[in-house]
């Protein structure tokens, strides 16, 4: 089942898409690029002191997450290995046609693309710091999930928990720690007191940053 969206400008001039069936936007309104810099890029890949860096993301959706850490390797010169999680992925034609390379390079241009048309199921070289495996599969079903690395920064990113529960339950996050290196670290723009009582009780610790522009707080959990 694929999801019907719209495309919607936020604030930053960014894309996002807007899901009516949950109604429910993949981004802040306030600022896609924005939020997912302050969230997952500053508050988490940035944290990580490693030269080679393994990342999971919860939901790779418009493939902006991907895509901004596959910018910092290539300006920071780190290896990115990129793993990415998503059951419904985002139509090709429409995803092509979201504006977050705008005003990039020709080769920048041409790695977001590549993120989007690159086989799912198996890994592939993007850039020379970056290379990703798109997996498609449930992750509300951890039993379904096959992972085989053991990962440094995760990004969760999945649509809020009042609208896909599902995806926020203590097997998943259980899941998830398994697969974390020691001093791994979890960033997610959701800070709702259940989710933070989940993480801990799971044993990550659990830090309340700052949110982006239109939200709070967000968490940060560390292995």
């Amino acid at each position: 089942m694929q999801m019907k969206t719209n495309f919607e400008i936020t604030e930053d001039g960014s894309h996002t898409l807007f899901v009516p069936e949950l109604n429910e936007h993949y981004h802040s309104t306030h600022g896609a690029v924005q939020e997912s810099m302050h969230v997952y890029i500053n508050a988490g890949l940035h944290e990580c002191t490693k030269k080679q860096i393994h990342i999971l993301e919860i939901g790779f959706g418009t493939g902006l997450n991907a895509y901004l850490s596959l910018l910092e390797a290539e300006k920071d010169q780190k290896k990115i290995e990129y793993t990415a999680l998503e059951l419904f992925p985002v139509p090709l034609e429409k995803a092509t046609l979201l504006n977050y390379s705008e005003g990039k390079s020709t080769t920048e241009k041409e790695w977001y693309i590549k993120l989007h048309t690159s086989e799912w199921n198996s890994k592939q070289v993007i850039s020379p710091y970056f290379s990703i495996e798109k997996l498609n599969t449930d992750v509300s079903n951890p039993s379904e999930i096959h992972l085989t690395s053991l990962f440094d920064v995760i990004y969760f990113d999945a649509f809020a928990p009042e609208k896909q529960p599902e995806l926020w339950t203590y097997e998943i996050f259980q899941y998830l720690y398994k697969h974390c290196n020691k001093g791994a670290i979890l960033n997610t723009y959701c800070a709702k007191g259940s989710v933070r009582r989940i993480l801990q009780s799971i044993g990550f610790k659990i830090e309340r940053l700052p949110g982006p522009p239109g939200k709070r707080e967000i968490l940060r959990a560390i292995k």
